[in-house]
């Protein structure tokens, strides 16, 4: 399997105040299927939580969807605990328990980080 150059690119142009419709395919994970925008680094987060609900594409599709999400992670400051695509799924809903139980202990740790935030 070869190596997929990432096709994400930063877009923070009124990011707030655009439309999906009108995002460049620069900023989807998934970009020929305009899914899973990566504006900011809660975008990023989502689109790893979301990356097995994506349904239709190809094993290429994931390995450049993951070779993005990486990209975006980078340079938003998102640490990834996987390393290739296989660890987020390709199947939907079928990891839906163990992420969840990772969600749980995400926001265990953030709110044990922010006191007097309560979730």
């Amino acid at each position: 399997m070869s190596t997929l150059e990432p096709t994400w690119e930063p877009f923070e142009e009124a990011a707030r105040h655009i439309t999906r419709g009108d995002l460049p395919e620069s900023v989807f994970a998934f970009p020929r299927q305009h899914k899973e925008p990566m504006t900011d680094a809660q975008h990023v987060r989502n689109a790893v939580a979301r990356f097995d609900q994506v349904l239709d594409v190809s094993d290429e599709d994931r390995a450049l969807a993951f070779a993005n999400i990486e990209k975006a992670a980078k340079y938003y400051g998102v640490n990834l605990s996987e390393s290739n695509w296989h660890e987020l799924g390709k199947h939907p809903n079928l990891h839906r328990s163990e992420a969840a139980a990772k969600a749980a202990r995400t926001r265990k740790r953030h709110s044990k980080e922010t006191p007097g935030k309560s979730s």
